[in-house]
């Protein structure tokens, strides 16, 4: 059901050319500081993949994908990806190249069944990338480390857009902080997942929550994962269990928590085979993704996306992700947001 927030008094701060020149340069600056801080190269990916090979994200497992039979192919089924999450661990692998390297790409995506709101779409653009890890980096700790890189980027980005519209105050704090899933369910018991990213993006402002996917200590999940890529289910050492997460800000048009990023280590033989049982459909294992995996023949990687549309929504203080990306809206959306001086592209 499509849901719209409308910001108390809202005014874009950049008319639309500005903000096309704005989302051009957003773009340009931070994949070059993505690039050089995590030793990526770009390569170029799919807009669909082959159906009934598991390279597609599941995401929940109950989002449909958009298909369509190739004519020239025998009839053969293509899906629009919904992220590259799987696709980027094999041209890893195919690239064969060293931990600590990796890759980056445009991901274009469809995604018929979200909900419509503020900050979902039906079109869904990121930076997804992927790089290759040695066994002695599938800890918090690398992961972490990775975290803070992703951050320094923001950071840089944000001074580089302040330095061109001085209008657009920094916000971001000096340092990300590292929260886990089953502590911020501890913590708020009677909050919703939302909630609980609420109240602590709101009293940090940029927030990495780990462990997204996994059981937590009342028997629930703080937000869903597919269970063959992120690794949710590996214990961490420290009464935790996941190696993956989302990165968060606070977001002051919309006041409430922003999620710019997922991003995760990726699952070993075990964790996968642990995690379709947890999901219910262990019968995965037969398809061609993950039978590669279980076979040994897959590098050891972590990855994730990062949301272009949504980091330009930040950093520009937009009101509504139509407003740096083309999409689809239902009509009584369109008037809330004309009513509001919300210019959706």
């Amino acid at each position: 059901m499509a849901k719209l927030f409308v910001p108390e008094a809202y005014r874009s701060v950049l008319d639309t050319k500005e903000t096309e020149h704005a989302i051009v340069m957003i773009k340009d600056f931070f994949q070059t500081a993505l690039a050089t801080e995590l030793n990526l190269r770009r390569v170029t990916a799919p807009l669909f993949l082959p159906a009934g090979t598991g390279l597609n994200d599941d995401l929940n497992g109950v989002e449909v994908p958009v298909r369509f039979a190739v004519r020239d192919l025998g009839g053969t089924q293509m899906e629009i990806v919904h992220s590259l999450a799987k696709w980027k661990r094999v041209k890893v692998t195919e690239l064969g190249l060293m931990p600590d390297f990796g890759i980056y790409t445009d991901m274009n995506a469809i995604r018929p069944d979200e909900d419509l709101d503020n900050i979902h779409s039906l079109y869904v653009d990121q930076w997804d990338w992927e790089m290759c890890i040695d066994e002695g980096d599938r800890t918090v700790m690398h992961l972490k480390e990775v975290v803070e890189k992703i951050y320094r980027c923001l950071k840089r980005t944000e001074f580089y857009i302040f330095d061109r519209y001085e209008h657009i105050k920094p916000y971001l704090p000096q340092k990300i902080t590292f929260v886990f899933a089953d502590d911020l369910q501890r913590q708020y018991p009677a909050l919703s997942p939302k909630e609980r990213e609420n109240e602590v993006c709101r009293q940090y402002g940029a927030v990495f929550v780990i462990g997204i996917g996994g059981k937590l200590p009342d028997g629930t999940i703080h937000d869903g994962r597919a269970p063959d890529y992120d690794d949710w289910i590996s214990e961490t050492g420290d009464g935790h269990r996941g190696l993956n997460g989302d990165l968060l800000v606070w977001n002051s048009v919309l006041q409430s928590a922003f999620e710019i990023s997922s991003m995760g280590i990726r699952v070993t033989a075990d964790s996968l085979r642990a995690q379709l049982d947890e999901r219910g459909c262990p019968g995965r294992a037969g398809l061609a993704f993950h039978k590669m995996l279980l076979d040994g023949k897959l590098s050891l990687t972590m990855g994730g996306g990062i949301g272009q549309s949504r980091l330009c929504m930040y950093f520009l203080r937009k009101a509504h992700i139509g407003e740096t990306q083309v999409s689809s809206w239902p009509e009584e959306m369109r008037r809330q947001c004309a009513a509001a001086g919300i210019t959706l592209l």
